[in-house]
């Protein structure tokens, strides 16, 4: 008779646990508090959100400090890995999610904030994020990513527009070929390897010296294929555009960041060992990537007549920008993202919460979509404040001094000519320099034009409410005075990055 197995209870390190199952206790409590007292005000759900995301913030804290004083933890039979990567994601990710939450107070009547489904799922999603980050296993990684994936599927098609139910379909039938792609090619490293765990993986083909590098080369073909799909790479964009323009404005500039980074340190994780180990055809593919996504993007962003779809084509070219970070493969340059994606965040939500305040239900018959250019024309004469801070958020994106994102370019940038990637860094910073001119032309429109009058005489409509106000303060507060906080950000940043090993 076999005897029980008895696995003590300190071993499973359930603490490892705590982050994911926060928001995860959080939604379930939400759709409860619904089931048993329906019709509550969204006010509720918004503060309960709040609240949740606020234990998560705190039990991450706990995490950083558990890492800083004992290194690299594993919990739950090794599935759970909390290194300097998965803090670092999440905070990023919580942070993120704080700022977006409140938008859901506004008066205007969108449909998702009605009904409490969506502050579930919203939780839901932020715990598959978590658990993507957090794990070096592929299954558990799958898990997390069609957890957060499924989840923001159906939060898109719930701004109940024509154009949302497209979008929703467009990112569920990539997304769904995405998975395949990533299932497919995890199944190929589990047969090479007998294991799935990317450390584990890295050993066995190390140590048979890639002998089997033709099988190699499809499993890692099919993940990079995935995770370009997930980041919106070229040739794997198509869908971004459409789902952006589909979705409401601040899920747009929500979707630009927080699901980005969750596969930013996956791939981070799968593939920077490859790199490493001289596998010289997958340094020159994601060197295509990156010029390929850089340029292109911001060609398309030029012809652009609508300034939201613009930001959509704008987030695909900082992706490519970003994913820089990967090919290099080293500390300075894997800090360099997290330092640039945290001053994006704060600026691209910042700008597509910009577009939210003149949103309008019908459109005037001087406009040919929701958010075109001519409806910012003469902006500092209809609404100055406004056209102000859409000015400084467009400026930061450009790269100009001393705002946000010019840090973030300045140490990405210096990261590849330090690595010895001159030539990447010269196309790098030519693609900052064209990128000026799509955002710059936004700029004239607002400071420049004399305003469209419509039919109806209405030439722009600007109607906050203070959540969205203090939410957009807080970004435009970040992108002036980031500067007095770059370098000890860089400083914390590289500390728990160059601890885990990368």
């Amino acid at each position: 008779m076999l005897s029980p197995i008895n696995i003590p209870l300190e071993s499973l390190n359930l603490l490892t646990l705590a982050p994911m199952l926060v928001p995860i206790i959080g939604a379930l409590l939400i759709l409860v508090v619904d089931l048993f007292k329906g019709g509550l005000h969204k006010s509720l759900y918004v503060v309960l959100s709040l609240l949740f995301l606020a234990m998560d913030f705190f039990a991450l804290v706990d995490s950083s400090v558990v890492f800083t004083q004992d290194g690299v933890v594993l919990g739950m039979f090794d599935l759970m890995l909390i290194d300097g990567l998965a803090i670092l994601a999440q905070f990023i990710i919580v942070v993120a999610s704080m700022l977006f939450i409140p938008l859901a107070l506004t008066h205007k009547r969108f449909h998702e904030f009605a009904y409490p489904e969506f502050f579930a799922l919203f939780l839901f999603m932020i715990a598959g994020f978590q658990f993507m980050v957090a794990s070096d296993n592929l299954i558990l990684i799958f898990v997390g990513l069609e957890t957060s994936s499924l989840a923001l599927y159906t939060l898109v098609a719930m701004h109940n527009r024509d154009k949302s139910f497209e979008a929703a379909v467009k990112y569920f039938t990539m997304g769904a070929l995405a998975a395949g792609f990533y299932s497919f090619g995890a199944m190929i490293l589990y047969a090479l390897t007998g294991s799935v765990e990317i450390n584990k993986i890295a050993l066995v083909l190390a140590a048979n010296g890639y002998i089997d590098i033709g099988f190699v080369l499809v499993g890692v073909v099919f993940l990079l294929a995935s995770f370009a799909f997930k980041l919106s790479l070229i040739p794997f964009h198509t869908w971004a555009p459409d789902v952006y323009e589909g979705a409401s404005a601040s899920m747009a500039g929500y979707m630009s960041i927080v699901p980005k980074i969750a596969a930013f340190v996956v791939a981070m994780r799968l593939f920077e060992f490859l790199i490493h180990s001289g596998i010289v055809w997958l340094e020159i593919v994601l060197y295509i990537f990156v010029v390929v996504t850089m340029t292109a993007a911001n060609m398309w962003a030029l012809v652009q007549t609508d300034v939201k779809r613009m930001l959509a084509y704008s987030s695909i070219s900082h992706a490519g920008f970003v994913m820089a970070a990967i090919l290099i493969g080293t500390t300075q340059s894997n800090s360099a993202l997290f330092l640039y994606w945290i001053l994006f965040s704060f600026t691209n939500l910042g700008s597509f919460s910009m577009l939210w305040i003149s949103r309008q239900k019908h459109l005037p018959d001087h406009q040919t979509s929701d958010h075109s250019y001519d409806k910012f024309a003469g902006m500092i004469k209809t609404a100055p404040v406004a056209a102000l801070i859409m000015g400084l958020f467009m400026l930061s994106l450009a790269g100009l001094p001393p705002f946000a994102l010019f840090w973030g370019k300045l140490y990405m940038i210096s990261s590849a000519v330090t690595s010895g990637y001159t030539v990447l860094a010269l196309i790098m910073a030519l693609n900052s320099a064209i990128a000026g001119y799509y955002y710059l032309k936004l700029i004239v429109y607002m400071f420049m034009k004399e305003p469209v009058v419509g039919i109806d005489g209405n030439v722009y409509v600007s109607n906050a409410t203070l959540a969205l106000k203090t939410i957009i303060g807080i970004a435009a507060i970040g992108t002036i005075f980031a500067f007095l906080a770059v370098n000890p950000l860089l400083e914390f940043i590289t500390a728990f990055v160059y601890n885990s090993g990368y």
